[in-house]
């Protein structure tokens, strides 16, 4: 049967079937969503043809962890395991970046109440077989950028880059806090505001299925550090500061901590965003490239970052816009 075939019977099933469907934006993975509308109340379906179902499941497993702790995840309303579908509470449209973008006013209000939530969520226990995300996987997944990130496609790492993602791995093991659960996408697109709520609870949301053990500050970092639209300085201040009073953690320690995963993030980004570009047919995100690297400069001018930024300097080239162009421009099918 057809993947729409599936879906329809899926939909059926959950007496659906006639049910108007819109398509909602989707993310950089195959997981497709729709919204189903039936007799006044609107439901979200998650399309996701993985084969093992794995995805699905860790998405399911970390929803319940999240509800438990009294954070809006949606509500899981009917699943299908084997063909990777599942109905979802509808949280409604109003995420962090549009609300923002309405009313500017409101990045303050939104981004702290988004920093608080790291209290309950650290507080939590761990979920049981959730992924460390360690100093040396962390090293380790900025390959992407030293492969992908180059004037033409590399096959296998150069010494030098080798070198440099050994230095990244020691700067990260002198960070000592706690490992919490990260859900490691936490950015303006994957947050809703739902005022009606209370507390931490105000923050809906989404696409958190790749969660991992790692450091506190790191989907601080996500938020802070977007790839996709620029945050007020005041704004990233001002929740930096106030994680650091959250966690007792020095000015000084937050703000190295801050710069650290920021390069790693932003590191590991534009490999992804290259290889989506050159990989996957996706060159829009190539557009985005320019404040990655931005925001990787900003963070190497920390002072006790000089010598990973002078290691890094020779290996990744400039976002001219020939380079750009060329990122846009899928790689060449081996005969």
């Amino acid at each position: 049967m057809t993947r729409e075939t599936l879906k329809v019977a899926f939909l059926n099933e959950n007496g659906l079937s006639a049910a108007p469907r819109t398509p909602l934006a989707g993310d950089a993975s195959s997981r497709r969503y729709e919204r189903v509308t039936d007799k006044g109340r609107s439901l979200v379906l998650m399309d996701d043809p993985s084969d093992t179902g794995q995805s699905l499941t860790v998405f399911l497993h970390m929803t319940a962890h999240l509800r438990q702790l009294n954070l809006s995840a949606p509500e899981i309303i009917a699943v299908d395991l084997p063909h990777g579908f599942a109905l979802l509470e509808d949280l409604g449209d109003t995420v962090f970046a549009r609300e923002v973008l309405r009313d500017p006013t409101l990045e303050l209000p939104l981004y702290l109440a988004a920093t608080e939530l790291f209290e309950p969520l650290h507080h939590g226990p761990l979920p049981e077989g959730i992924p460390l995300y360690g100093p040396s996987e962390m090293a380790q997944a900025t390959d992407l950028a030293f492969l992908w990130y180059q004037t033409d496609k590399q096959s296998v790492l150069s010494t030098e880059a080798k070198a440099a993602m050994s230095n990244l791995e020691t700067l990260l093991r002198h960070l000592s806090a706690p490992t919490v659960l990260s859900l490691r996408d936490y950015h303006a697109e994957n947050l809703l505001w739902l005022p009606d709520r209370e507390g931490p609870a105000r923050v809906g949301l989404l696409d958190y299925q790749d969660a991992v053990a790692t450091d506190p500050i790191y989907d601080l970092v996500s938020l802070i550090r977007d790839a996709r639209r620029d945050v007020h300085p005041d704004i990233a201040n001002q929740c930096l500061s106030h994680f650091a009073t959250m966690k007792g953690m020095s000015t000084k320690d937050t703000r190295f901590a801050a710069a650290l995963i920021a390069v790693q993030r932003n590191l590991r980004i534009l490999g992804i965003f290259a290889r989506l570009a050159r990989q996957m047919g996706k060159p829009g995100y190539v557009d985005l490239i320019p404040r990655v690297w931005r925001m990787l400069q900003q963070d190497l001018d920390h002072p006790e970052l000089s010598g990973l930024k002078t290691q890094l300097r020779p290996l990744l080239p400039d976002p001219t816009p020939a380079f750009l162009t060329r990122l846009r421009s899928p790689c060449p099918t081996p005969s």
